[in-house]
């Protein structure tokens, strides 16, 4: 059984409940990315205990090897992982732009923060990188060298969708172009009609009846073309909706340009159908996402942030690596209550990532996702007192930003 309840609306912020057939979902909430099949640094089952619904697995790493098939024979993602919970499958769109695009202009969904403006496709071949893997777009597939082995793989709309098919999580994404931020108006828009396509073709190959997909807006950091892309998306018969590609030129132009086209895509997208801002996960965004209607998040920093010391904190992120945490006799966070911050304090906890132990990992990855899902569960009480707007104000006092 799928479903989707709105239960409290405040503003453009609204909290709900998303059913599927293995459990049900809090919005908004946040998706752990379990990359290859598993969390790094923590359980399912940890994940769980502390405010985990639902988990991202990414196809492209059951893909190039055609494992997936084996992932099938073994009961899908439910049977191979040995979980009973909420699972979600992207489509490999956000690998091929990394792997090209992203690589070769050496820029991510949001550029960084010290990163200049670069004038787009500047370089000969543009969407062609030979750097690592290498990516080739055409109209109906893309081309690229496996960063595995080597080999060349190639996938399409269908293809994409008949191995999501066979992972088998509960929901999955419909095959698209994700498109780096530094691109030319002219080229998000011959990029839009093919997702567009390809969104057609997704869906016209979903057979699974236990499955339920999502389409994906695009349009880059261009108004029209995003009211372009989420009508003609929203006129399919997806269960909900994902918000993809890229926002703005630059690291400050990115994240206001994106606020803003979150806010108009509040307008445009039917309210009764759920929304995921894809691979954005910093705890502000989340909380101006959260504003503007967005209901799931998915991102990889928390577990990432932990592998390299990083830590979220109430008063921001800190680097746990550093000197000055050598004989620090307090928690990571005095107003956090989760087991890490109760029971170590910041010398132990920098000695382990200075001497790069696993449990050093273990124990930042906890703490990183207790944060991120304590703050949405602050989020949604937020959204039924009607204060969202009072607690992203309270929030920003002490929180300093990167």
């Amino acid at each position: 059984m799928f479903n989707f309840q709105i239960e409290k609306e405040s503003g453009m912020a609204r909290t709900g409940t998303l059913t599927t057939p293995h459990g049900k979902i809090k919005t908004p909430g946040f998706v752990p990315v379990a990359t290859r099949g598993a969390l790094k640094g923590m359980s399912f089952r940890d994940a769980k205990s502390i405010g985990a619904d639902v988990f991202m697995v990414n196809t492209f790493h059951f893909y190039c090897k055609k494992e997936y098939e084996i992932v099938e024979k073994m009961g899908g993602l439910h049977g191979f992982l040995n979980t009973d919970y909420p699972l979600m499958t992207d489509s490999g769109g956000f690998q091929v732009f990394s792997l090209g695009t992203g690589y070769g202009q050496d820029v991510g969904k949001l550029p960084r923060k010290n990163q200049k403006k670069l004038s787009p496709l500047k370089k000969k071949n543009a969407h062609f990188f030979k750097g690592r893997g290498g990516v080739k777009i055409e109209e109906e597939k893309v081309i690229f060298k496996s960063p595995f082995d080597g080999s060349r793989v190639e996938i399409t709309p269908e293809s994409s969708i008949k191995a999501q098919m066979k992972l088998g999580a509960d929901i999955i994404f419909a095959f698209d172009e994700c498109t780096s931020p530094l691109e030319s108006y002219d080229y998000q828009k011959k990029s839009l009609k093919k997702t567009n396509r390809w969104a057609e073709k997704s869906l016209e190959t979903l057979q699974n009846k236990k499955q339920r997909m999502m389409g994906i807006v695009q349009g880059g950091r261009f108004e029209d073309l995003r009211k372009e892309s989420a009508r003609f998306i929203s006129s399919l018969p997806f269960f909900g909706f994902g918000i993809g590609g890229s926002f703005g030129e630059s690291f400050g132009d990115s994240k206001e340009n994106m606020n803003f086209i979150l806010e108009l895509l509040s307008k445009e997208l039917p309210s009764d159908k759920p929304r995921h801002l894809l691979g954005i996960g910093e705890p502000e965004d989340i909380i101006e996402g959260a504003l503007r209607g967005v209901d799931l998040f998915d991102c990889v920093i928390p577990t990432r942030f932990a592998r390299h010391g990083a830590v979220l904190t109430s008063k921001g992120r800190i680097n746990i690596k550093s000197s000055r945490y050598r004989e620090d006799n307090t928690p990571l966070d005095e107003n956090c209550s989760c087991d890490i911050c109760l029971k170590h304090k910041k010398s132990y906890l920098h000695h382990l990532a200075r001497k790069k132990e696993i449990y050093g990992i273990m124990l930042l990855t906890y703490h990183n996702l207790y944060f991120i899902f304590n703050l949405m569960e602050k989020i949604r009480k937020a959204i039924e007192r009607d204060s969202l707007e009072q607690f992203r104000e309270g929030f920003f006092k002490s929180y300093k930003m990167f």
